[in-house]
C-alpha cells in the first residue's frame, strides 16, 4: 500500500483510506504506520501536552506511542462506537498517565516554591488551582482540561473520550461547579465585582 503518494492533507478525513492504513499497519507495513503518524501525531501531541503540561515530555510520550503502535495496533478492532481517533487518544492518555506515575516521586510544589521568579500570590493561586483540579474526579478533570486548556469543542471531546456529547456536557457542567466549590473552599474562588 503506497500511502505516501495519497496526499495526507487532502485525505485527512477519508475513512476508507484510514481503514486501509489500519489493515496495512496490522500486516506490518511501515508506510501505513507512517501515514497514521502523519495523520494523528499533532493531535496526540496536543492532547498529551494538555495532560503533562510539559512540551518536551509530551514529545517523548508521543514518540513512544507511535514507536509502540506496530504492536499495539493488533489490539484495535474497528467498531462503530470506537473510531481509531478515539482509540489512539486512549492509548496516548494511558501513556501520559504512565509517564506521570513514573515521575510521581518528584515533589512538584517544592520545585515550584524554589523558583525565584514567582510572586507569592501567583504561586499560591497556581497551587490552589492544582489542588482543586486534583480533587475532581478524573473524568471531570479530563473534560475541563480538554475544553479549557486544549480548546476542544464538546463534539471533539466526545470523540476523543468515546462518550456521547451529552455525557461530555454533563461532565463539563459538574466539573466546573465542583472546581468552583473547591476553589471557594480553598479561599481562592473567583471574585465577584459588585
Amino acid at each position: 500500500m503506497d500511502l505516501a503518494k495519497n496526499g495526507h492533507n487532502s485525505e485527512r478525513g477519508n475513512p476508507t483510506l484510514e481503514r486501509r492504513a489500519i489493515a496495512a499497519a496490522k500486516r506490518g507495513e511501515w508506510d501505513a504506520i507512517h501515514y497514521l503518524y502523519v495523520r494523528y501525531a499533532d493531535d496526540v501531541l496536543a492532547y498529551v501536552r494538555s495532560i503533562l503540561g510539559d512540551h518536551h515530555a509530551a514529545e517523548d510520550v508521543t514518540q513512544n506511542v507511535f514507536a509502540k503502535l506496530m504492536g499495539a495496533i493488533q489490539r484495535y478492532e474497528e467498531r462503530g462506537a470506537i473510531p481509531f481517533a478515539g482509540w489512539i487518544m486512549r492509548v496516548a492518555r494511558n501513556a501520559a498517565l504512565d509517564y506521570l506515575r513514573a515521575r510521581r516521586q518528584i515533589p512538584v510544589e517544592e520545585v515550584r516554591a524554589a523558583d525565584p521568579g514567582d510572586e507569592g500570590r501567583e504561586l499560591e493561586q497556581r497551587q490552589c488551582l492544582k489542588a482543586a483540579l486534583a480533587s475532581l474526579p478524573s473524568e471531570q478533570r479530563e473534560v475541563l482540561v480538554l475544553r479549557h486548556l486544549l480548546g476542544l469543542s464538546p463534539p471533539e471531546i466526545a470523540a476523543r473520550l468515546e462518550r456521547s456529547e451529552s455525557s461530555v456536557h454533563g461532565l463539563h457542567h459538574r466539573g466546573r461547579a465542583a472546581l468552583r466549590a473547591a476553589l471557594i473552599e480553598l479561599e481562592a474562588g473567583p471574585e465577584v465585582v459588585a
